[in-house]
């Protein structure tokens, strides 16, 4: 008769365990999470390009938007967010009492007492089977500051990691509108080289039909022959650049390269600026959400310490438990003949107790000690890492704005070299059809010509790219 109640003690207790101990499939979706201010993140897998609602041409700001959406690195940090949202959800219910239900079934070698005499003259139970259940209470009144603590530090390292998600989408801003101003300006370049490939062409047919009539030598129409091959390879080379580009951007968008549907609009733009640094870098030491992610960790570190400290103090808690005992359903015998058992089981009775519990480290063996100074190396190390930071961003700020002013006056002056360079190609070619001119000095005034449109457009990027570089140094929209 034991065996069935044996049987259904063990398939309570441990079926739901078993349950409970399934593997979590690492490769499979993550359920939502409901931690303290977090949205559900984006796919963690790459997003097909035909899947997703790409417009035939992409611009800077669509580029963007699919960027924030998609972009993994984005999505895991979000997920940081999310599990220091549940850190301070921990720390927040240390202050809660906590109900627990703790039962067992025990069978002994001799009898035992069910329960223990309450009054004088009580006639005693004695039983080879015992079973018990009990709900335990337990509600800290005092543990030296550590519950308090503990909750202001993950609050601030939650706060921090929000101000890290806030870095991630700028760097992935700057990410992207720098590739997307490279591939603006690569798109240039190669409409500049298609452009003297094709004149090239023309030259080098006008040049056959002058060979032909032995108008010209036949060495200027090799010279051609060779600036034409120079230029197919070097069209083929630039194509492949702005191919890599374009995965490049993919990659940071979240989404499977698809070069059917990679179409860009955009426009290479030009103004002038003049930033000072003195303004620039306290505007980022107040807005740049990694310096604010380091001192929210660095005000985190300091709250650990606490808590590191207050092992030292004694934890007060009230505690209580209310429940039964109970025999099992045959073998009861009684202190008046505890040889002779009897079949009078099974027998029950409840019992209950509250009360103030308090536990005072005495010796440890230096575990809290070192506790404390770990936690107080980790604040010094935190208090350098802040030092550090400051000093990068004064430095990352003060090169944005000479990178600026820099690429500003490249495109001031290769902006005048492509009109230099068109007039010497116009009058070169005019002195060359007029007889007065060799076609050498045609073709070198069409490779400088080339060259120097290659240098503006990729001028014009870097310009661009130098403006986000500072906005990204600065941490907040310049204006």
């Amino acid at each position: 008769m034991h065996g069935p109640i044996i049987l259904a003690i063990l398939y309570v207790l441990i079926l739901p365990g078993c349950v409970l101990l399934q593997p979590t499939e690492p490769f499979g979706p993550v359920p939502t999470t409901k931690a303290t201010g977090i949205a559900v993140p984006a796919p963690s897998q790459p997003v097909p390009a035909k899947e997703e609602a790409i417009p035939e041409t992409l611009t800077l700001e669509r580029s963007l938007e699919i960027a924030l959406k998609n972009n993994p690195e984005v999505a895991a940090t979000l997920w940081d967010v999310s599990a220091a949202g549940a850190k301070l959800d921990q720390a927040k219910a240390a202050r809660l009492p906590t109900l627990t239900y703790e039962g067992n079934y025990i069978k002994y070698l001799n009898s035992r007492p069910l329960w223990e005499a309450r009054f004088n003259n009580q006639r005693r139970i004695f039983t080879k089977q015992q079973s018990r259940g009990d709900v335990l209470l337990k509600l800290p009144l005092f543990t030296g500051g550590r519950i308090i603590n503990e909750i202001k530090a993950a609050d601030l390292f939650r706060l921090a990691e929000q101000d890290r998600l806030s870095r991630t989408k700028d760097e992935l801003v700057f990410n992207v509108s720098s590739t997307f101003y490279a591939i603006l300006s690569q798109e240039k370049v190669i409409d500049s080289v298609k452009f003297s490939l094709q004149a090239m062409r023309e030259q080098r047919q006008k040049m056959a039909k002058m060979v032909e009539v032995e108008k010209a030598a036949k060495v200027d129409l090799l010279r051609t022959e060779v600036r034409l091959a120079d230029l197919e390879q070097s069209l083929e080379k630039e194509t492949n650049v702005l191919e890599v580009q374009k995965r490049l951007l993919a990659n940071l968008m979240g989404l499977d390269f698809d070069k059917a549907r990679m179409k860009f609009a955009g426009k290479l733009t030009f103004k002038k600026v003049g930033y000072r640094p003195e303004q620039l870098v306290s505007k980022a030491l107040e807005l740049r959400p990694d310096f604010k992610a380091a001192k929210e960790r660095l005000a985190s570190q300091a709250r650990r310490v606490n808590v590191a400290r207050a092992g030292h103090y004694p934890n007060v808690n009230l505690v209580g438990a209310y429940g039964y005992r109970g025999s099992g359903l045959a073998g009861v015998n009684d202190d008046r003949n505890p040889l002779n058992p009897t079949d009078r089981g099974p027998f029950y009775d409840d019992d209950g107790q509250i009360g103030v519990t308090v536990t005072l480290p005495l010796f440890e063996g230096g575990r809290i000690s070192a506790k404390v100074r770990e936690e107080i190396s980790a604040l010094a190390a935190a208090q350098e890492r802040l030092r550090k930071l400051n000093l990068q961003v004064r430095q990352e700020v003060e090169t944005a704005i000479l990178d600026v002013n820099s690429s500003s006056e490249r495109v001031k002056a290769t902006e005048k070299a492509i009109e230099q360079g068109r007039e010497s190609l116009r009058i070169e070619t005019l002195k060359y059809n007029l007889g007065a001119g060799t076609v050498t000095d045609v073709l070198d005034a069409q490779t400088a010509l080339l060259v120097t449109e290659t240098n503006y457009y990729r001028a014009l990027a870097d310009f661009r790219t130098a403006l986000a570089r500072l906005k990204l140094a600065v941490g907040g929209n310049l204006s």
